[in-house]
């Protein structure tokens, strides 16, 4: 199959990405013909069964996977930023929630006060749940203006995905964020938009 090509720039009112029928995957396609828009001040929803090749489609927009055939395009000086899944961090490292904000080039000014008291704690001393959204907020928090955030949901207690909506919902008026997620009713509650991408999975692709 052809490569996928990467243009430049688009040039339309707001739109800070397109997917042309694109195909993705590893050594061989996963997900394929997947079209889509986003534009800025949205929070696009992407449905579909386990395995369907969601989290696949992020990797391949921040260079983790391969486009196999069709285009994307961002706009001019469109940067992007991924929240991984399971986001690593470093045990036994001595580097402080507010260090590791800097090191991601993330907004401290605005940071929520769940977040500001742990500002001085080790990020390897946190739980599950606070290391999520200390994630989640470099993500968002980033120059970016498109934010992929895959199963954000991940190790947060009710009031840690109250936090999310509430910030996802602040923070797309800058950006234009697209999101996994496995809980329909986040997802519903969280997004402008939803995609289903299950009918796209490669299954009989040899």
């Amino acid at each position: 199959m052809a490569k996928c090509d990467t243009l430049e720039a688009i040039d339309t009112n707001m739109m800070i990405l397109t997917l042309n029928n694109i195909s993705v995957g590893y050594q061989r396609p996963i997900l394929a013909n997947v079209s889509l828009q986003l534009k800025a001040g949205e929070v696009l929803g992407l449905l579909g069964s386990n395995g369907c090749g969601k989290s696949t489609l992020l990797k391949m927009l921040s260079g983790e996977a391969q486009c196999f055939a069709g285009s994307w395009q961002l706009a001019p000086n469109t940067k992007i930023s991924l929240q991984k899944q399971h986001p690593v961090r470093l045990a036994n490292f001595p580097l402080s929630v507010k260090e590791y904000l800097t090191l991601m080039s993330a907004d401290q000014q605005k940071i929520p006060s769940r977040l500001h008291a742990l500002l001085k704690k080790r990020v390897d001393s946190l739980s599950g749940g606070q290391f999520q959204l200390l994630s989640i907020w470099a993500c968002l928090a980033s120059p970016s203006q498109v934010i992929l955030l895959d199963e954000p949901t991940n190790n947060l207690d009710p009031a840690g995905v109250e936090l999310l909506i509430e910030l996802l919902s602040q923070r797309r008026a800058e950006q234009g964020i697209m999101l996994i997620s496995h809980d329909k009713d986040f997802v519903s509650t969280a997004t402008t938009r939803q995609i289903d991408l299950t009918d796209l999975h490669c299954s009989d692709v040899g």
